[in-house]
């Protein structure tokens, strides 16, 4: 009884984020995010991180309603749930409606790098230093929209960042950082997690909202057609 009560309201949830409540603004549901690489900031929780940072920069933007993290993995646990059998039909969701979403966004860490070079101590005070060694960080994330009501990709992009450090070079981050990601909030890796968040929070507001015929959209062509050339030269083709 009380699982079909959960149910019910479960799907309530989800009618809350329909066009009919929502409006105009398209519904975004944000999955945790995955790692390639080696990184040793990576831990058990990074991916929930990231995933709860770029919610919170979509939401920040007030042009989609975006799906909290617990209530899209509630839903998920109910659509599973439903799906096994074990619920009365009446009261479970179908898999398909996943929390009115329009959108889900799948993002996965695919490239890593951090270099530091120099030596000495130097001067540091909450990760802005003066002298000593040097650090950079780069970071790619590859990105994928998924439209929930076909299945199919909506769009794909991949995102990169660079940060350093030394001098007086490192600013502060906008928005939350916490999470296990925390202690790297003023770091080059931090930096570098946050720009990619960032970037991608604003391509997704000028693919999704401004649309693909947006000036911005030639400026992120561009962008991915000097990444691809950078990355060839890096390739040695026989």
């Amino acid at each position: 009884m009380k699982k079909g009560i959960i149910g019910v309201i479960v799907c309530l949830i989800l009618l809350s984020f329909s066009p009919g409540f929502a409006g105009e603004k398209p519904r975004m549901g944000v999955l945790r995010f995955t790692n390639d690489t080696s990184a040793g900031w990576w831990g058990a929780t990074a991916g929930r991180d990231l995933q709860d940072m770029l919610i919170a920069e979509l939401a920040g933007k007030k042009v989609f309603n975006v799906l909290e993290r617990k209530e899209l993995d509630a839903v998920l646990g109910e659509q599973d749930l439903g799906a096994s059998g074990r619920l009365n039909k009446k009261t479970t969701c179908k898999i398909g409606n996943i929390t009115g979403a329009k959108y889900l966004v799948a993002g996965t860490v695919s490239a890593f790098e951090h270099d530091t070079s120099g030596e000495g101590a130097g001067v540091s005070f909450q990760g802005i230093s003066i002298g000593g060694k040097r650090d950079r960080a780069y970071m790619a994330v590859d990105l994928k929209v998924i439209e929930v009501e076909t299945g199919e990709i909506y769009d794909v992009r991949t995102v990169e960042a660079t940060s350093k450090s030394g001098g007086l070079r490192l600013g502060v981050s906008r928005g939350s950082f916490g999470g296990s990601l925390g202690k790297y909030k003023n770091t080059p890796v931090g930096k570098a997690i946050r720009a990619c968040i960032m970037e991608i929070a604003d391509y997704l507001e000028c693919s999704i909202i401004k649309g693909k015929d947006a000036p911005c959209i030639g400026e992120y062509a561009a962008k991915e057609s000097a990444r691809r050339e950078k990355t060839k030269g890096s390739i040695d083709l026989e």
